[in-house]
């Protein structure tokens, strides 16, 4: 089968495309024809190895799929690694069956970036009624879920952040209630003024350096700033527990692997509801775009220079 393989650590020049041996499916787990696999910021990181789990040698990169089981089912899965690829192999666990409303693009934006916008608003932070939320990257994959999902959530005022003046329009189109620049040098006072002179309830974080401590410093007391990613590669100032204490702040990491060690299948819960809302049209994945294996490289390359939003797929068979 045709798959994209790391043999050596590094940017998107070490993605190449090559034939490897079809996986097999071992007792609990299922081997799935791949249509779409999803393409994650996390995999830029996967492909040079400064991901939160270390990554092995030789690797075939994508920890999301969605495809056909060999009994028919179409299903959304979780595979670690192994996604760039035409198969892939996924424990039962953690694969998911699609809806037939639900399409590809929806299915892959769902499981990993829904899920995400679900956990970080539900359990992260308890979003309340009423209350602002700033959602830094609010074009990306987790951020144009989680500006609809706030809103439908009865947030009282979405704020959303973004590089470009288009990216600033999409989130506006998906609900958020003013859009500022991400590179707005008094990033704290413009969030202020952006929720109408009052500090923010909620912010949800992945790009680190100066926009975590600037986004700290816009918390109203008993404000929760919730972090996910660190897109900017920069590590924010430490934090000291005094300062926390001036403001009665929180400050929450989430990583969506550690949603399987709770009780009950929180992803079920999770999935149930977003392709709910999604199949009522109250939910909608943007398609970020599509590329073929030999595109994988620009794919990365995109993600990194921050030129996509929304969701983007690899598609395998090309």
């Amino acid at each position: 089968m045709r798959a994209i393989q790391i043999t050596e650590f590094g940017g998107p020049e070490v993605l190449n495309v090559t034939e490897l041996p079809e996986p097999s499916a071992g007792p609990g787990h299922l081997l799935i024809d791949v249509s779409r696999a999803g393409i994650n910021y996390a995999d830029t990181h996967q492909a040079e190895n400064s991901y939160l789990a270390a990554s092995t040698l030789p690797m075939v990169p994508g920890g999301e799929v969605v495809g056909t089981t060999a009994d028919g089912r179409r299903v959304v899965a979780l595979v670690g690694t192994g996604g760039y690829a035409e198969k892939a192999v996924a424990p039962e666990a953690l694969a998911w069956d699609v809806p037939d409303a639900i399409d590809d693009v929806t299915a892959l934006g769902m499981i990993v970036q829904g899920a995400s916008a679900w956990v970080l608003l539900r359990r992260s932070v308890h979003l309340e009624p009423g209350e602002s939320v700033v959602v830094h990257a609010a074009a990306g994959g987790v951020g144009t879920l989680a500006v609809q999902l706030a809103k439908a959530w009865g947030a009282g005022r979405v704020i959303a952040t973004a590089s470009s003046a288009g990216k600033r329009a999409l989130a506006l189109e998906l609900g958020a209630d003013v859009a500022i620049d991400a590179n707005e040098p008094d990033l704290t006072g413009a969030l202020i003024e952006a929720n109408g002179g009052k500090r923010v309830d909620v912010v949800l974080e992945m790009t680190g350096g100066t926009v975590t401590d600037q986004s700290l410093r816009a918390l109203a007391p008993f404000g929760r700033l919730a972090f996910y990613g660190m897109a900017s590669r920069k590590e924010p100032s430490p934090i000291r527990p005094a300062t926390l204490m001036a403001h009665s702040t929180t400050i929450a990491g989430m990583w969506l692997a550690h949603v399987f060690q709770l009780p009950g299948d929180v992803m079920r819960t999770a999935l149930d509801e977003l392709f709910g809302l999604a199949a009522d049209g109250r939910l909608r994945v943007v398609a970020g775009g599509e590329y073929g294996l030999t595109e994988v490289r620009r794919a990365h390359e995109d993600l990194r220079a921050r030129r996509t939003a929304g969701k983007l797929v690899l598609d395998p068979s090309r």
